[in-house]
């Protein structure tokens, strides 16, 4: 297992790399780069340098060394028009613009390996301490989701494949349904107007993670405070999370309860409890367990952009598209390499839960 493991995190660096490559390369042909941003906001408001914080200020933009590319045309920026060419030489510059693609490419990935992201181009932060402080908020509506929707699916799905075929497999497969079709963003809206003081009952906060003062409070509160403005959020999160979990579930158990060992062991005169959770448990959960990490994690990237915009909390999705629609390249690309990693790195912990719950799985003889 060892072995597998090293090739696994050897095939890391390649793969990170062709990711970067392919997105770093997209974006030189995607209009409306940075400099577009900056000449957007100054004609907006007049002022020709109005929106571009990083000019001339030390350790700016170009600690990363212009990550995108501009659109090509008649003007070589979008709106350029009448500005001074030196303006736009030194806006170049500044976001690193003025050096060939490749060049700036490897300039980037460097500093990456070093695990320095630089700052932003319009918030004046480093990039690492804007996710930081993001962190919180994606974490918890990833995690407390996959844990409610695990919590709901499995004695749901094993419930449904012990009375396969009956009133109540019938019933609550419709309920699955209808609780699959609604969309994220509606649920989440129909609590903010039931419980959020929309238009009936102000029981949950509609907006934040925390309560003004939390950090004052006492550690009963402060949990409490946490657990009652992430409720609404979870629940909207989860509400088609767990269909096909529980669908899994049941395929799962029904699968193994039709096997010949089943059979063997109702034979032997075991109860019905014993041969279901004495046997066909561990045979029948190993997908399902062991696929917890690539479930926390696909809630973690991107099933929280329209939850968090719809109660108002910053997490790493609106963090994220907030970054692409500035065209904020640091922002963009040092989330991507970080996501990118914890991806790959996630995928080798869930070879390795499949081993933990079944010591039978050799991926090293399989790969032989």
């Amino acid at each position: 297992m060892g072995a597998y493991i090293f090739r696994r995190l050897l095939l890391i660096i390649p793969t990170l790399l062709g990711i970067m490559l392919i997105n770093f390369a997209l974006v030189q042909f995607v209009p409306g780069g940075p400099i577009e941003q900056v000449i957007a906001n100054m004609q907006g408001q007049g002022d020709v340098t109005a929106g571009f914080s990083g000019a001339g200020n030390e350790g700016g933009p170009n600690q990363t060394e212009g990550l995108g590319g501009a659109a090509g045309g008649g003007e070589k920026y979008l709106g350029a028009r009448g500005l001074p060419p030196e303006f736009i030489a030194q806006l170049e510059k500044e976001f690193g613009l003025d050096k060939p693609p490749l060049e700036r490419f490897l300039f980037m990935m460097g500093n990456y390996l070093r695990f320095d992201f630089g700052e932003s181009y319009f918030r004046s932060e480093q990039v690492v301490d804007l996710i930081i402080d993001r962190l919180p908020v994606s974490i918890s509506l990833g995690l407390w989701s996959t844990l409610l929707a695990y919590i709901i699916s499995i004695p749901l799905g094993i419930r449904k494949a012990v009375k396969d075929g009956t009133r109540f497999d019938t019933w609550t497969s419709g309920a699955i349904i209808v609780a699959y079709a609604i969309p994220g963003f509606l649920f989440a809206i129909l609590l903010l107007v039931l419980f959020a003081g929309g238009s009936y009952w102000q029981i949950f906060p509609f907006k934040g993670l925390v309560s003004e003062g939390w950090e004052e409070f006492g550690w009963f509160h402060k949990i409490y405070d946490y657990l009652w403005h992430i409720t609404l959020p979870v629940l909207a999160m989860s509400i088609s999370g767990f269909a096909s979990l529980t669908l899994l579930t049941k395929n799962s158990f029904l699968d193994e309860i039709k096997k010949q060992y089943v059979t063997t062991a109702r034979a032997k005169g075991l109860s019905e409890s014993k041969v279901l959770y004495g046997h066909v448990f561990r045979n029948a959960m190993l997908i399902v367990i062991a696929g917890f990490p690539a479930v926390f994690i696909s809630s973690f990237f991107g099933g929280s952009l329209i939850i968090e915009k719809v109660f108002t909390l910053d997490g790493l999705g609106l963090l994220g598209f907030e970054a692409a629609v500035a065209r904020d390249y640091p922002l963009v690309f040092g989330t991507l390499f970080i996501f990118g990693l914890i991806g790959l790195l996630v995928g080798i912990l869930s070879d390795l839960m499949y081993v933990f719950v079944d010591p039978r799985i050799d991926f090293e003889k399989r790969e032989g």
